[in-house]
């Protein structure tokens, strides 16, 4: 769990979303981070920030589901990938 300020954590969260290694994830996350950040409780937050941990290859894979996402991001990639339009 974060201790800094709720405003600041989806800043930089949004952040890190939109400024990724790959100009795919980019565009794929900080249109996701865009759209849900802000509704996201406290749980949401520290697993949206977990992900943002994970390789940039690893996670397109797994967005197009070209290969299995392990947990605990299942659901989460999930509803990245169909806001993507990847599902």
């Amino acid at each position: 769990m974060s201790t800094e300020p709720h405003d600041i954590r989806l800043k930089r969260m949004y952040m890190r979303a939109t400024h990724r290694g790959i100009k795919e994830m980019d565009i794929i996350l900080g249109n996701f981070a865009t759209d849900r950040l802000a509704a996201f409780d406290t749980a949401g937050l520290d697993l949206f920030d977990a992900l943002l941990e994970e390789n940039d290859q690893d996670l397109y894979q797994w967005v197009t589901g070209q290969a299995p996402t392990p947990a605990p991001f299942g659901d989460l990639i999930e509803t990245i990938a169909v806001h993507a339009g990847a599902r």
